[in-house]
This record gives structure tokens, sequence and C-alpha cells, in this order.
């Protein structure tokens, strides 16, 4: 058994004016599967597929309120390419943001609903990806959240260090998932999260089971209403069990 990381769930006052961005952003297609949900994949997409991480925004009353522990980072094949692509983004309705991180050579900015994502420069390990060059993953211990994710998935562990560890789907193809080491301790209830899904065949509850023999923990929710699973990783991130499919 194993599950493969198939979307990014993000929370949006305004799920439909923040699809429009994200789309807009990635040239990408937008559907909804109901009322207060925003879908988002690449035009012609056949989900599940690894080479893309979709994004499903879901509409919630509460404001943003600290950085988010999950963001974007978006690919770039040129300088020229980077900057044109901060500017399309300003003219979206991005903005620049200062989240400490100094003088680096990608650009950090925030969505019109104020969520942190980076514009990378230029760099040869993205070349592949799409539009999404990594989904980041704020942690304390990126060796441990190596050891959880690279278990709780099929997706292959490239690099691992005390400062970042990265995966990336088995198949070798679409965004890399990043787990990068930073001094915040999480605080509230994560506004953008994973949602992994099983594959064909398999049982959730027992899916479940063995993500729990890893270390996943449930957060203590009333999930009577809903027909996936949501459990918390050994940092008490929050991410969705789906349905096999």
């Amino acid at each position: 058994m194993a599950t493969r990381l198939v979307q990014i769930n993000m929370k949006a006052q305004d799920d439909s004016a923040l699809g429009r961005f994200w789309a807009e952003a990635l040239g990408w297609g937008v559907d909804s599967e109901g009322p207060g949900v925003t879908n988002l994949e690449p035009v012609g997409f056949s989900y599940p597929d690894p080479v893309a991480v979709c994004i499903d925004i879901v509409a919630r009353p509460e404001p943003k309120t600290v950085k988010n522990r999950v963001h974007l980072d978006l690919a770039t094949t040129s300088t020229a390419h980077q900057a044109e692509l901060v500017a399309r983004l300003k003219d979206l309705g991005a903005t620049l943001a200062d989240v400490g991180q100094g003088d680096v050579p990608w650009t950090v900015m925030a969505d019109p609903e104020g969520n942190e994502f980076c514009v990378l420069e230029p760099r040869p390990v993205y070349r592949d990806t799409g539009p999404v060059a990594a989904v980041v993953v704020d942690c304390a211990d990126p060796r441990e959240m190596a050891r959880f994710w690279g278990r709780a998935t099929d997706w292959t562990v490239h690099e691992v260090t005390d400062g970042q560890a990265t995966l990336r789907s088995a198949q070798g193809v679409g965004p890399y998932l990043e787990f990068v080491r930073t001094p915040d301790a999480k605080s509230v209830w994560n506004r953008v999260h994973l949602d992994v899904r099983p594959y064909p065949g398999d049982v959730l509850e027992a899916e479940a089971d063995r993500l729990r023999a890893l270390g996943a923990t449930d957060p203590g929710i009333d999930q009577s209403a809903i027909s996936w699973t949501v459990m918390a990783d050994p940092e008490g991130n929050e991410f969705c069990l789906l349905t096999p499919a």
C-alpha cells in the first residue's frame, strides 16, 4: 500500500477570486465541484497524474493570521523570465512579501489573500517540473519528515540534510515536495495542507492504520460527515487521506 501527493488544499475567504488568480498565475484551468470549492489543474490534465499537483481552494470565513507553513515555489527559465513573471503576478494582484528572507536571489510574494509563495531564480533541477517547482513545508526536523513522508507515499527521497529534505514522484515527473527547517513553531491550523490519495483497490481504513503506525495522528475533530480522513504528520501538520482512486 502507498499514497501519492495529488493536490494541495488552500483555504480562502473568496475561493472564486483566489482561484482566478492562481489559474492566471499558473496558466491552469478552473472548475468547481460545488459551492465554495474551486478546483485548479492544468488544461487537458487527467487526474490524478504525478506531472502536476493540483490545487483545491475551499471557502472558509476565518482570515489568515500567521505565515503559512506550506507554500508554492514557482519555476522560471531565465532571469528575464523571473522578472517578467514577478511583474505579471503583481498585475494580477500579488504583492512583495518580507518573511525575513534577507538578500536572496528568489522573490517572495503573497497572493491576494496573503498566502506566501516564491518566484525562484532559474535552477536546472526545476527545468522539467512545470510552473510549480516545489511544494514546500516548513518543519523542525527535515530528516523525520523525510522518514515519514518517504514511507507514507511512494515518492522517492532525493536529498536529506539537517536543513532540508526533498522528495519527488516515483515517476520522476512533476514538482518536488520539500521540507525546510525553520525556527518558528506551528501555532494554528494550517490554511494550506497536503492531500494524499491511495491507489485503486486499496482500503482507506487500512491505509489510515498504516499511516498511524508510521507516526501520523488524528487531530481530534468530528469526521462523521466526510468521506476522507483528516490526519496530522509527526509535526502536527494536517493532511487529508482521500478515498482511493
